[in-house]
């Protein structure tokens, strides 16, 4: 399972490397629905900060609607700040006359959540970007590259697919629609595969690895289920193009959603010995316009796509 990844979020990315066009309606809808309240969409950072500086009239509607929603955020958070400060210093007082269990946890939570609040209000008026503004979980947003009528296009969706037609429960049912089995894409994903294909750009991925696992040793001599972050890195330093799949998702009352799963295979030698048992798939970027360009009648050139796919070596470490 592809746990995490650190993609380019910023669309001109796509532009450059492969003269795509970006839904300026989508990324739009999706900026304003989350400054009005109407969704609750996880944007990373960099996506934001790719309008930093807008240009046409559209990326100023963008602008605005990202400013709106910081704003929001941020009051909020100075709201939650004067709670736990309050909260901290009436610890305080209570502990010089008399030591108490109840003050001493009040005092390391209000402490806790200070220093929370005060880190997501440097990130949201932060300007130096960092490597982790542009990292994607599960029900995050990333730009995805798809073919619209002979076109690049680069669309705003969530990393995990809802598929047309199911229920909104199936996000909760299946939470690990983030990712496509490559065993399962006639299976659980036949109405994606062969007709809504995309591409994301990944510079790193993260896996959750058994620590039993990545050091060899039996589970017997750790804590039980205990696990690791593992960051995987293409020695070459490559982008990596991932294969995805997508859907379109609507219902009555409520707003669309673009979702989409990474593809995964089993994993190559070195991500196995590090105690992981599946990886995203990178294709080759001679295939990027017939990977997106199926047809449900050719899947066999689709599968012959995924098994030509490029070959790094990858190199991990602990992730930070």
């Amino acid at each position: 399972m592809c746990y995490s990844a650190q993609i380019q979020a910023d669309y001109r990315k796509f532009v450059r490397i492969f003269g795509a066009i970006m839904d300026i309606g989508e990324f739009s809808r999706l900026f304003f629905e989350r400054a009005e309240g109407v969704c609750k969409a996880k944007v990373p950072k960099a996506m934001e900060d790719a309008f930093a500086e807008p240009k046409a009239d559209a990326e100023h509607e963008i602008k605005a609607s990202i400013d709106q929603f910081k704003a929001a955020q941020s009051a909020k958070l100075e709201q939650d700040l004067f709670k736990q400060r309050k909260r901290l210093a009436d610890a305080e007082r209570t502990l010089q006359t008399k030591i108490t269990k109840s003050a001493t946890e009040s005092q390391r939570i209000a402490t806790d959540k200070i220093s929370w609040t005060l880190g997501k209000l440097d990130d949201i008026h932060r300007t130096t970007p960092k490597p982790r503004d542009s990292r994607i979980f599960p029900g995050h947003y990333a730009p995805v590259l798809v073919m619209e009528n002979g076109q690049l296009v680069v669309k705003p969706m969530r990393y995990q697919c809802r598929i047309a037609g199911k229920p909104a429960s199936y996000d909760v049912k299946y939470p690990g629609t983030y990712n496509a089995r490559r065993d399962n894409l006639e299976g659980f994903w036949k109405p994606c595969f062969g007709y809504t294909h995309g591409v994301m750009l990944v510079d790193v991925f993260y896996e959750n690895v058994s620590k039993a696992k990545m050091e060899g040793t039996l589970s017997e001599t750790h804590e039980r289920a205990e696990n690791v972050v593992l960051e995987f890195r293409p020695s070459n330093g490559q982008l990596m193009l991932v294969a995805c799949l997508w859907s379109r998702w609507s219902a009555p009352g409520e707003p669309d959603l673009f979702s989409f799963a990474a593809i995964t295979d089993e994993p190559p030698p070195e991500i196995e010995a590090a105690g992981h048992d599946r990886c995203i798939i990178p294709i080759k970027p001679e295939n990027i316009e017939a990977w997106l360009n199926p047809t449900a009648s050719s899947l066999d050139a689709m599968y012959a796509i995924l098994d030509d796919k490029d070959r790094p070596y990858y190199e991990h470490q602990l992730a930070a």
